[in-house]
């Protein structure tokens, strides 16, 4: 197979968002320390894209993880680990010649100097991805399929993968890139950080980090980032504690238009000139809350899918970002990379609080309970 006939996603698609890319066994250290001093490990699962659909699965949509693991029992364990989660894993392949990729992590922030990783994927199953082998029928059934540039540094053969699945052709689903620029994955500098603007303007919803843009880039500020990136519909840029700012443009033709938009209806949104199709963007700003971090961690991937969340259900801009920003306070207030995301109808009244009870809310540990109403969310 050299890749997807044109027309491969059905009318009738039963999948809400297809999520591809590799993920591993973590080991999560039992104390803190240099990984030379840890004396034990727990085992836990670490993986951009199986941690949208896991997130989404928990929020009550329709998620399949597309991967390729080894044929060993850490393989096993990361299938029904994220199955678990009531993530749609059948499409799963297991190589009986690679490994599962792991990677040990110290308890320290990763913003830190002295957080280490450890990563044993080199060689693994999900590296041998490539258009020859991966299940295109699944990959293209569902609404959304989201990718991430994680994938593309694994190998050349996944690199080739994100170039077909990026590609413009009819029936292609609305294709959600997170650039998740990781330098130590790459090798080649300047060439790879072009080969992710190249993906990222081949998508139709962007996610990227200002730092990131900037270090892969140099380039810098929201506007800046934009103008890089001027053909996708939706580019959200990530400004930590600061917020996110989202550049809307008008919808392109096709079934993919239900979910693509509605900018329009943004509250106090500004229009400049610019943006993909060649319609003028809509610009929102919604700042970030103040959360009590327990760990630095999985917050880009919870908020990528509290957007992608609000999207399939056709949210306005300033609460697609706002459920992103929910669901990534849900993960940073526990340890791991993952956790049970608030009920929908209590994001949902913190979503739709007006601008000065935003700016108050302060979340920390146990802030997702199902029976807290949105006044009794700590503030200040």
């Amino acid at each position: 197979m050299s890749g997807p006939a044109a027309g491969t996603a059905s009318a009738a698609t039963t999948t809400d968002v297809v999520c591809l890319g590799e993920s591993m066994v973590t080991f999560l250290p039992s104390q803190p320390g240099r990984l030379a001093d840890v004396p034990s490990f727990g085992r836990g699962i670490g993986g951009a894209e199986s941690n949208v659909a896991c997130a989404l699965a928990a929020a009550g949509h329709r998620a399949a993880w597309v991967g390729r693991v080894g044929a060993d029992g850490f393989g096993e364990h990361l299938v029904e680990t994220i199955a678990g989660y009531g993530v749609d894993t059948a499409a799963v392949r297991r190589d009986p010649d690679r490994p599962t990729g792991i990677y040990f992590r110290t308890a320290t922030d990763r913003g830190t100097d002295t957080h280490e990783v450890a990563y044993y994927r080199a060689g693994s199953a999900a590296s041998a991805m490539s258009p020859a082998n991966v299940p295109y029928e699944e990959l293209f059934a569902g609404r959304i399929l989201h990718l991430s540039g994680i994938t593309a540094a694994l190998s050349a053969d996944c690199l080739a993968l994100l170039g077909e699945l990026t590609a413009a052709r009819p029936g292609r689903p609305l294709v959600s890139f997170d650039v998740n620029h990781r330098p130590h994955l790459w090798r080649g500098g300047d060439a790879d950080a072009s080969v992710l603007l190249e993906l990222a303007r081949r998508s139709d919803l962007v996610f990227v980090g200002e730092d990131e843009a900037e270090e892969a880039w140099g380039i810098v500020g929201a506007e800046a980032i934009r103008a890089a990136l001027p053909e996708p519909s939706v580019v959200v840029v990530k400004r930590g504690s600061a917020g996110a700012t989202v550049f809307a443009s008008g919808l392109r033709p096709g079934p993919r238009s239900s979910i693509a938009g509605g900018a329009e209806n943004a509250p106090d949104a500004r229009s400049t000139e610019g943006g993909g199709a060649g319609n003028a963007d809509t610009v929102t700003h919604v700042p970030a809350l103040r959360v009590d971090v327990v760990a630095a961690v999985g917050a880009g991937d919870a908020f990528a899918a509290g957007f992608l969340s609000a999207t399939l259900r056709g949210l306005p801009v300033r609460d697609r970002a706002r459920h992103g920003h929910l669901m990534a306070a849900a993960v940073l207030t526990v340890p791991g990379d993952l956790t049970e995301p608030p009920a929908r109808d209590h994001a949902d009244r913190l979503a739709a609080l007006d601008d000065d009870a935003w700016g108050r809310l302060r979340l920390g540990p146990g802030w997702t309970a199902a029976d807290r109403a949105p006044e009794e969310v700590r503030t200040p």
